[in-house]
């Protein structure tokens, strides 16, 4: 089992990041896939283009209204069990588990402890999964990532993308997660720069560059698994899962 995931600061597109390499992954038939949407803003169901499932912090809330007045004779911990696998979304090729949102001021440390939990056990049972973390770094402090065999961190060229891209870099090390790999890439939807001789902690592994085909999908509300292969941004992702797949002989 490989585990992917993706990070960086809102809006650099790391959703989209993830939605490529899912894509990359399942036509070139590396399945079952897990897909993972551990950031509270949850979009990556709408990237793909398909229905968002019932979340594991809805599950968690419903559950606490509920604690005293459970079905006769089931514990609270195995009804969390049965809802959260009533949960995971069933897609060809793939399954998608959401995290959510609270609402209010509320606390997601229950809701990232329950995603750990049940990460364990349940990516045992797949070949590749893909996590698009919550932006920022916080759920790097909160360890919701938990190990991971490559860490996609996203920065669009400028300033301030590539510090919050450093800091979460750093926190890796501070905190010394279990990440095997960790690569940047540039996402070139705003701008175009010559940052080959970037002073970054770790490498560019890509650029992604702007994408017609993301766009018009974009607008017509369509999601990512209707991208055509000729698209640049799904070709160069690809390439490099392609290349992953051929070096772990896959």
């Amino acid at each position: 089992m490989v585990k992917i995931g993706v990070a960086g600061k809102g809006g650099t597109g790391k959703t989209t990041l993830a939605s490529l390499i899912l894509l990359s992954l399942l036509r070139m038939k590396q399945k079952p896939i897990l897909a993972v949407d551990a950031d509270p803003n949850s979009n990556f169901a709408e990237n793909l283009g398909i229905k968002s499932p019932r979340s594991v912090v809805e599950i968690v809330t419903e559950i606490e209204k509920i604690k005293n007045n459970l079905p006769y004779g089931i514990e609270k911990a195995q009804y969390l069990e049965i809802k959260i696998q009533e949960a995971i979304k069933e897609e060809e090729g793939f399954d998608l588990l959401v995290m959510g949102r609270t609402e209010g001021p509320g606390c997601y440390c229950y809701a990232n402890n329950l995603l750990r939990e049940w990460m364990s056990k349940l990516e045992i049972n797949y070949k590749f999964v893909v996590m698009d973390n919550e932006a920022g770094m916080e759920h790097m402090a909160r360890r919701t990532s938990g190990d991971l065999d490559i860490l996609f961190i996203v920065s669009l060229c400028d300033k301030v993308s590539l510090r919050t891209a450093e800091s979460i870099y750093k926190m890796i090390n501070s905190l010394q997660l279990n990440i095997k790999k960790v690569y940047l890439v540039l996402n070139e939807f705003l701008y175009k720069k010559n940052l080959d001789n970037l002073n970054f902690p770790v490498p560019i592994i890509f650029k992604l560059p702007f994408d017609e085909e993301i766009y018009k999908l974009s607008e017509e509300n369509k999601g990512i698994l209707n991208l055509p292969e000729d698209s640049i941004a799904y070709i160069v992702v690809s390439e490099f899962i392609k290349k992953l797949i051929l070096e772990r002989n896959l």
